[in-house]
């Protein structure tokens, strides 16, 4: 197999991977490769909202603010670890004018304040935006300084497997390692037997993505599928995984209907076979007005809380049983006000916002939407879906994971040493966050991997051993594998597998969880995978071999994902994203009737950490959340640590 050399690898080009890839580059760091398989591919470019969030310190001038405040807000959700919320808060000015002098259009006044506004779970209106794709301005921007940089970019690559060294060290009873390199199919390959490369570093910054290949009912692009399970399966330590977010989204075009798009109170209604249909809204509730009121709340309060169930949230609820339990499908109609629409009825808060919008005297919910929010009419627009003349269906989606693999404050793994997970794919969220902290740890992890990195290189001579012909035998053993498989054909086509993991995850692993039922599933699901990861490849093209192995690496990914659902349901139960049902299984289609298991006292303190391999062996603690330090440091002593290296070092961990 071929292999090559790099000093830095970077795997994913959305903008975590993008800014890792321009901050090594500007801070003198050479070799510095970014694999991808498309610029155009990742989650940051292909999603959204009516005003995508980005999170940072407080920049008004009006409002006090400092880290350690803003540090404490983010951690208050609960499950998050307070010394890197700190660095994420502390980080984030410097992080945030980066983007700015790359020209992403934040908006300020004339006098340079970076007006804010508030978003969920935010007291201190830290909160800005571009407009509806915030995420992909900054990917465009920080493309083309990536390009200008000199960084090597590889497109049409999809890593398919990291190679490690052991180490020593380790929780969860496992063993340390430390990354030597990375295998790629390259997607431009005819065959096997010249599609697979390998590049040897002991420095790679893994921005890879959240789980977005094993939902169905997703907002994550079709494109984006993750690679948590390439870490998973050399056992790399995650923390939080069960801590997910969810809320209604478009299905046709998958996109997040938060914001305007529920606050005009567009007509909900669910159509079953045999075309009939039922605004199911106004029963739940008790009235078409109390319907209105939480829809209009709901874009408020866009993601699913289990603290709202029998406010807001009871809508995701009604929509999970309508389309989940029932097969039905579920509509926004701007075209018409629900049944018994009357704006008088309306409480004072949906009223006196959407006359101050001007939207009040709107005949129908797409006239108070061009009044309101003419971009989110036109945002579907340029997708081919026409709002004043079709309804728009939708669907409790997969949004983001708040968990992922665990890190440090420099964004290293914990047990991998040389993996730097920046991104969604590191798990440094908790319970619940204010909208928009994942664009800007996505940037702060960035800047402190690069800077880890680079301080890394310039002084320590020992990491830099060579690791070629360790990443050469290791590569070529599993190149051995593949020309094995290829001699025995493949019982389960990929896309059918692909298929189940969705299936399973939509039912078992979403907001809705029932952890009876998920543990039976559990044992059909790793029987499935153990058959599925050792079925041969026989009879398949080069690009179906490619998508069975990273089907299998998206097998034991949502094995992992269930197993936390379960263990973090049975401990904590209901909180943050999810709701946890007694019994074996949601049987009733009316959420009115679910026995929903409260929050237990005290687990909002405590963070799971998990490990799995290969064989989809789940091991698992739960560890204290650290808290936001308080020492604000002498001047000096910084300045000593700083200039003699100990803040990079173990001991400042």
């Amino acid at each position: 197999m071929r292999v090559l050399s790099r000093k830095v690898i970077v795997i994913g080009s959305g903008a975590a991977g993008l800014a890792a890839a321009l901050r090594l580059k500007s801070s003198g760091a050479d070799e510095v490769a970014l694999y991808t398989e498309g610029l155009n591919k990742g989650t940051s470019i292909n999603t959204g909202s009516d005003k995508q969030t980005y999170y940072k310190l407080g920049m008004d001038g009006f409002r006090e603010d400092s880290p350690v405040t803003m540090a404490r807000d983010m951690c208050a959700g609960g499950g998050a670890h307070g010394d890197i919320a700190l660095v994420e808060a502390s980080v984030s000015p410097l992080a945030f004018a980066s983007l700015v002098s790359l020209g992403v259009a934040f908006p300020h006044d004339r006098f340079g304040r970076f007006t804010g506004y508030k978003t969920d779970h935010d007291p201190c209106r830290r909160a800005t935006s571009t407009g509806p794709y915030t995420s992909r301005d900054m990917c465009l921007k920080l493309i083309d300084a990536v390009k200008r940089s000199g960084v090597e970019i590889v497109e049409n690559s999809v890593a398919v497997k990291l190679i490690c060294t052991e180490e020593p060290g380790g929780a969860c009873g496992g063993s340390g390692k430390r990354i030597a390199g990375v295998v790629f199919a390259d997607l431009n390959a005819k065959s096997a037997e010249n599609g697979f490369y390998a590049v040897a570093s002991q420095y790679v910054v893994f921005a890879a993505g959240g789980p977005g290949g094993i939902y169905g009912r997703s907002v994550y692009p079709g494109c984006h599928t993750g690679g948590i399970g390439l870490a998973m399966a050399e056992g790399a330590e995650c923390r939080g995984l069960a801590e997910s977010q969810y809320g209604i989204a478009s299905v046709k075009f998958r996109w997040n209907v938060s914001g305007s798009y529920m606050q005009v109170v567009p007509r909900i209604y669910s159509v079953d076979e045999n075309g009939v249909e039922r605004e199911f809204l106004s029963s739940a509730f008790g009235s078409c007005a109390d319907a209105c009121n939480m829809t209009f709340l709901k874009g408020y309060q866009w993601p699913f809380s289990a603290e709202r169930c029998a406010a807001s949230s009871r809508i995701d609820m009604e929509v999970y049983a309508q389309t989940v339990l029932l097969g039905r499908r579920v509509f926004l109609d701007y075209r018409r006000n629900p049944s018994g629409w009357n704006f008088g009825a309306l409480g004072a808060e949906a009223a006196e916002y959407l006359e101050k919008c001007g939207a009040a005297g709107g005949e129908t919910p797409f006239d108070r939407l061009l009044e309101m929010n003419p971009g989110a009419a036109a945002l579907y627009r340029e997708h081919g879906i026409r709002l004043e003349s079709e309804p728009l269906e939708i669907a409790v989606c997969a949004q983001h994971n708040n968990g992922g693999l665990c890190g440090d404050i420099w964004w290293q793994s914990t047990n991998i040493r040389g993996l730097y997970p920046v991104g969604e794919v590191n798990g440094s969220h908790g319970i619940s966050r204010p909208g928009g902290t994942a664009l800007n740890a996505g940037q702060v992890g960035a800047w402190r991997a690069a800077e880890s990195i680079t301080w890394r290189m310039r002084n320590s001579p020992a990491e830099r051993c060579g690791t070629e012909e360790l990443v050469r035998s290791e590569s070529e053993a599993f190149y051995r594998g593949i020309e094995d498989s290829i001699l025995r054909t493949n019982a389960v086509p990929w896309g059918d597998m692909r298929a189940a993991i969705m299936r399973r995850m939509d039912k078992f692993g979403g907001f809705v969880r029932a952890p009876e039922a998920i543990r039976r599933e559990l044992a059909i699901a790793r029987a499935e995978y153990l058959q599925f990861a050792g079925d041969g490849l026989g009879g398949l093209d080069f690009r179906e071999i490619v998508e069975t192995l990273r089907t299998r690496s998206l097998c034991l990914t949502h094995l992992t994902y269930l197993e936390a659902a379960a263990v973090q349901g049975e401990r904590s139960g209901s909180r943050g994203g999810s709701i946890i049902v007694a019994g074996g299984a949601v049987m009733d289609a009316d959420p009115g009737s679910w026995e929903i298991v409260p929050e237990k006292d005290d687990t909002r303190s405590e963070v799971m950490v998990c490990t799995t391999d290969r064989s989809g062996n789940f091991k698992y603690y739960f560890e204290k959340c650290r808290p936001v330090p308080d020492n604000a440091g002498w001047f000096e002593s910084v300045w000593k640590d700083f200039a003699s290296g100990k803040v990079y070092s173990e001991e400042s961990e």
